[in-house]
């Protein structure tokens, strides 16, 4: 797939992400993630976000969306730029989330990484401010 058409399949991936508050997670399983996928997020699992870490088994990562959702209500998740080079995208917006158990929101700016090959997602990373959401569940 073209670098525009990895583009695309993100920015339908975010819209349903987004307008389904979380619920859309079958989409990305179905659509956007590969077989084999490297998937990181920056606390690497640090608590309290134990589900934001590393996976590199597509049934495992099927725990972070169930440990993200399971804690965490969506606000909104608006991605605004989308950069493209060969087989990499970055996706750069902001997100918020609602935390459950505190009732408190944490508002961040949001930057996926991704790599695709053969039009699906081989490898993800997301950065975003890690204190802002620890403050936000405390």
């Amino acid at each position: 797939m073209s670098s525009e058409a990895n583009v695309q399949l993100l920015k339908e991936a975010y819209r349903r992400w987004n307008d389904s508050k979380g619920a859309s997670v079958d989409y990305w399983f179905d659509s956007v993630i590969g077989p084999q996928i490297s998937f990181g997020s920056v606390p690497r699992g640090a608590q309290p976000l134990a589900f934001a870490t590393d996976y590199n088994d597509r049934a495992k990562l099927r725990g972070y969306f169930d440990g993200l959702l399971a804690e965490w209500t969506m606000q909104h998740y608006t991605m605004e730029e989308y950069i493209a080079q060969g087989d990499v995208v970055v996706a750069r917006g902001s997100t918020a989330w609602t935390c459950k158990k505190t009732g408190k929101t944490a508002e961040t700016p949001k930057i996926n990484f991704w790599r695709f090959k053969d039009g699906k997602a081989v490898e993800y990373y997301e950065y975003f401010d890690t204190n802002c959401v620890v403050e936000a569940s405390r």
